[in-house]
């Protein structure tokens, strides 16, 4: 049995329905491998107090809980861990993202997003944010 990794992710999506991805960082797992933002839930926090802390010190952006909606999960197992991800969607925010963590990140139109690689939960995620894009 593997042991169960709670992390959550942020779809935020700006004014021209555009994604945020952002690229993991040399010296990281999947190093290179693009996803969307977010974080491990950490011991008391819930996943959308979770991605509040994520978003400020990944990306220098407030976010508000009440501004983040659930969209769907991603459930994977990985060799050394299975991961469960929900991924929440957001519009609007304060500031504008800095890569804290040194990381690169890119603004993606809806099936732009099949040109980045992904690991494999975030891939399991992009067909729901490909579909959402496509409505706005």
């Amino acid at each position: 049995m593997l042991p169960l990794l709670f992390v959550t992710a942020i779809a935020l999506i700006d004014t021209k329905g555009r994604v945020l991805l952002a690229q993991r960082p040399e010296g990281k797992d999947m190093a290179g491998l693009w996803e969307f933002p977010g974080g491990k839930i950490h011991d008391g926090e819930t996943p959308e107090t979770a991605l509040v802390r994520e978003m400020r010190e990944e990306l220098a952006l407030t976010v508000r809980e009440a501004d983040l909606t659930p969209l769907t999960f991603a459930s994977h197992a990985y060799e050394k861990f299975h991961l469960f991800m929900p991924l929440f969607t957001c519009r609007k925010w304060q500031g504008e993202p800095v890569p804290m963590e040194g990381q690169q990140i890119a603004w993606v139109e809806g099936a732009a997003i099949n040109d980045y690689p992904l690991p494999p939960a975030d891939g399991i995620l992009k067909e729901a944010i490909i579909a959402l894009l496509a409505k706005a």
